[in-house]
């Protein structure tokens, strides 16, 4: 699991070094050069999506999303590791169904043949790897729950 996690974290590293040489050498060549580089803002944009969708699964499973911490204070910690079981358990189903919406999404510009405006970059392969990654963190949100519930009460 940690090969995976450092594999993820490695990819989303490698897309924002990425993304921000070619931002680098983009500023440059408009300044100095007189032109931008063709098509900087569809790679851009690319590599904005793997940094983003390879980092959300670490995220999650390191628990480092914004969480409505409201009522800890007044529930028991009892019923606090059924609650966290609970969010996790509909945050996993929320990932999942965003998953199987995205892998339709896939298969239409698949089908279509859909590519980027300037560099004709083939499209559905991203949207792959993006349903791929939201199943990754769906499962990550199911371990959480898992965890959540097998956790000995205060």
């Amino acid at each position: 699991m940690n090969r995976l996690a450092s594999l993820f974290g490695a990819v989303a590293a490698v897309a924002l070094f990425a993304m921000m040489a070619l931002t680098f050498a983009d500023v440059f060549s408009r300044k100095f050069l007189g032109n931008s580089i063709v098509g900087a803002v569809e790679l851009t944009e690319l590599f904005m999506l793997t940094m983003i969708y390879f980092a959300l699964p670490l995220a999650s499973r390191a628990g480092e999303h914004i969480v409505f911490d409201l009522l800890d204070r007044v529930i028991p910690a009892s019923l606090q590791r059924w609650q966290q079981s609970l969010a996790n358990l509909l945050t996993a189903a929320i990932f999942g169904a965003a998953a199987w919406i995205v892998s339709e999404r896939a298969a239409r510009t698949a089908e279509y043949g859909d590519t980027t405006p300037s560099l004709e970059i083939v499209l559905w392969p991203f949207h792959r790897m993006v349903a791929a990654m939201l199943v990754v963190t769906a499962l990550a949100h199911l371990g959480l729950a898992w965890r959540a519930l097998r956790r000995e009460p205060a």
